[in-house]
């Protein structure tokens, strides 16, 4: 189900890594081959997780659990994937108990979880964006779309899991949109206030960056496809599958750097913001540049799961420098490969996914495939759907075509009723 390996390194640190999906699944792994780990942990459950490290069903929002947790584990560091708890400050909270953190505090995490903090920071701090307004009630909003030119993007304020965003190509696709956000309130409290967008033209891809509080080093590009189905059709989505690296000519890369990430970190020190973690700013390639869609607190899920196979360093090593302040290296060490991921869901996702569907052929997949778990449940044995994307195939090669023809002969193997996956990945990149 994922690389088989046997590592005995006598290291010197326990690690918690937060987050059960194939993002954290990913993570786990690569830190298996760290020299400086003892013993690592992970919660809340996840099976495959629990075959590589110590996997325990606590409550993530939990802090006072996590917390104690760490004192009986001895745990000296700890890694959250996921962007609630780190919205939620369980970095300041430990920290405060003097346990390390791989993750931006409160101050910092607040550019992901509101859409208006980041676009205002942005604004502020001259890092390149699309023109936009805050409207905080549906009334207005509806005025407001009543006099503008489309189409249009318009963005829940909060936390939506990828999916708060609909682009509008008229006013009766804005007038529904505005109506399901603020009306019927399909994001919760997340879209009791909403971002209205000028609609950018270009092509998306995804940046990350190590931040330590003070230097950047830069991930390699990447590209997440984010509609359920193939040529972008369909409902915005997590993220069903994702390539690294994304060539970009140099001049663009730089440009990237300058205006995005050097101009971020230029802020967040003017407004006395500890920013330690990563981050991961959604851009759009237009004719007049980059433009940043989003800013993202942690590492993107499903482009993690093609960046970390790549990276040719000690990743405890480099977290941990992270997050202490101490990130002491221009670049990172990247191997002369390409890596894919294709995103595996269950039917009646993002909506309403199906759960207890029985999985069969996981144990068929080759030893060259990488399969890392999400939504998947074991029952005595049985492998069962638990929500809407389900794992992840990555595969590693020379070329993107090699990559796609294993993750996709791989994918042949594993059946369920209702599977689902897009069948375009990384296609125009061969």
């Amino acid at each position: 189900m994922f690389f088989k390996f046997s590592l005995n390194f006598g290291g010197c640190m326990n690690v918690l890594v937060i987050g059960n999906g194939a993002r954290e699944h990913a993570i786990c792994w690569k830190l298996k081959y760290s020299k400086n780990l003892d013993n690592l942990y992970n919660l809340p459950y996840n099976d495959a997780i629990n075959q590589i490290a110590s996997s325990y069903d606590i409550d993530i929002n939990n802090f006072e659990e996590i917390y104690k947790f760490c004192l009986e584990k001895n745990i000296e560091f700890v890694i959250v994937g996921p962007e609630l708890p780190l919205s939620k400050g369980i970095s300041d909270f430990l920290e405060s108990k003097n346990i390390k953190v791989f993750g931006p505090k409160l101050q910092g995490a607040i550019l992901e979880s509101s859409k208006q903090v980041a676009k205002e920071f942005m604004k502020r701090n001259y890092i390149p964006t699309a023109n936009f307004d805050i409207l905080y009630d549906s009334n207005s909003a509806i005025e407001y779309v009543k006099n503008i030119e489309f189409p249009i993007v318009i963005k829940a304020d909060g936390l939506a899991g990828g999916k708060g965003v609909s682009i509008c190509k008229n006013l009766e696709e804005a007038i529904l949109t505005i109506d399901n956000f603020m009306v019927k309130k399909v994001f919760g409290k997340a879209s009791a206030k909403i971002i209205i967008e000028e609609y950018l033209a270009g092509y998306e891809c995804s940046a990350m960056a190590l931040i330590d509080g003070k230097n950047i080093v830069m991930l390699p590009m990447s590209k997440d496809y984010k509609r359920l189905n193939d040529s972008d059709e369909g409902p915005n989505t997590g993220g069903m599958g994702s390539i690294c690296p994304f060539e970009i000519k140099e001049d663009l890369m730089e440009e990237i750097k300058n205006e995005v990430f050097y101009r971020f970190i230029t802020g967040v020190y003017r407004e006395k913001i500890d920013y330690r973690g990563i981050l991961y700013a959604g851009l759009m390639i237009t004719k007049n540049g980059p433009k940043v869609l989003e800013f993202n607190a942690r590492l993107g899920d499903p482009e993690t799961q093609s960046i970390l196979p790549l990276i040719d360093e000690d990743l405890l090593d480099i977290l941990y420098k992270t997050a202490t302040g101490n990130l002491n290296i221009d670049s990172l060490k990247v191997l002369n490969k390409k890596c894919m991921s294709v995103v595996i869901s269950s039917e009646g996702y993002p909506e309403n996914p199906k759960k207890g569907i029985e999985i069969s052929g996981l144990d068929k997949l080759e030893s060259g495939i990488l399969a890392f778990h999400s939504a998947i449940k074991n029952e005595n044995g049985i492998y069962k759907t638990n929500g809407g994307r389900v794992l992840t195939l990555t595969a590693l090669g020379e070329n993107f075509k090699i990559c796609r023809d294993k993750i996709y002969e791989n994918i042949k193997k594993i059946n369920f009723q209702g599977i689902h996956f897009r069948t375009d990945i990384g296609v125009l990149n061969e």
